[in-house]
């Protein structure tokens, strides 16, 4: 069975619900347009839009904390740049990102959501050509369904592979196959891509994606049964070009 990409997903705030694509254009050195482009800090994290440098992730709300985020739908629409925010299916926030009224209107919304568990006043950041990933390197992030299944097999449950937010679920490699990968060169349809190194997973895979509930322990799971705690890879975007979902993942030779 040729391997190919069952589903393509972007994050654009930081923490928050993925939005599924069918298609997206990848640039050199860069990771998918609008993926961790906002995130939500703590009113503690010092950050300069003007300068921007990568920080870890206990600087911002995330799931690994902070799981009542997962009770959230999010939209953003990058065409007008409005944020649309939803929770037990109806609309609590909606606003321009672009404008300091819609800035105000969302971080007024968190400090309400997450109060008792933000550090101050939470506060939307964003700063042009900055991405707010885990990794301080601009890459995309691939699964194999296989090895989720697989995990899946090995806790006596299936797993959700949005537990692992990454860009790109693969189908019809094996198990864990995408370890392979690192170091090497592949094409995912006419996109050059490298491995970089496996994602080391962290308690934000705990949390079930659709009740918010911490209901795993995936980290222990990995190490108990498979000697490590890693769940995909990153790999670096070489060349520019456009990702379909259907394409076919194959060796650069």
């Amino acid at each position: 069975m040729p391997i190919s990409v069952a589903e393509i997903y972007r994050y654009p705030v930081k923490g928050l619900s993925p939005e599924p694509l069918e298609r997206v254009r990848l640039s050199h050195g860069l990771g998918l347009p609008h993926d961790r482009r906002f995130a939500i800090a703590h009113s503690t994290t010092a950050f300069n839009p003007a300068a921007p440098t990568w920080l870890p992730k206990t600087k911002f709300l995330m799931l690994m904390k902070n799981e009542r985020l997962a009770q959230l739908r999010t939209r953003f629409a990058e065409a007008n740049g409005v944020l649309t925010i939803e929770q037990d299916g109806r609309t609590v926030t909606s606003a321009d990102l672009a404008t300091t009224e819609g800035r105000k209107r969302v971080d007024e919304f968190f400090a309400r959501y997450m109060a008792g568990e933000a550090d101050g006043a939470p506060r939307l950041l964003e700063a042009p050509g900055h991405m707010f990933s885990d990794n301080s390197r601009k890459v995309v992030s691939i699964i194999g369904r296989a090895s989720v299944r697989d995990l899946g097999r090995v806790l006596g449950r299936p797993v959700d592979p949005l537990r692992f937010r990454a860009n790109f679920y693969l189908e019809g490699s094996t198990a864990w196959q995408e370890f392979d990968w690192v170091g090497r060169e592949f094409h995912i349809g006419a996109v050059r891509l490298r491995g970089v190194k496996p994602i080391k997973r962290c308690a934000a895979t705990n949390v079930d994606p659709e009740s918010g509930a911490r209901d795993l322990n995936i980290p222990l799971a990995l190490h108990e049964n498979f000697g490590h705690v890693n769940t995909g890879i990153y790999a670096d975007v070489l060349e520019d070009g456009e990702v379909v979902r259907g394409d076919a993942l194959t060796p650069a030779y």
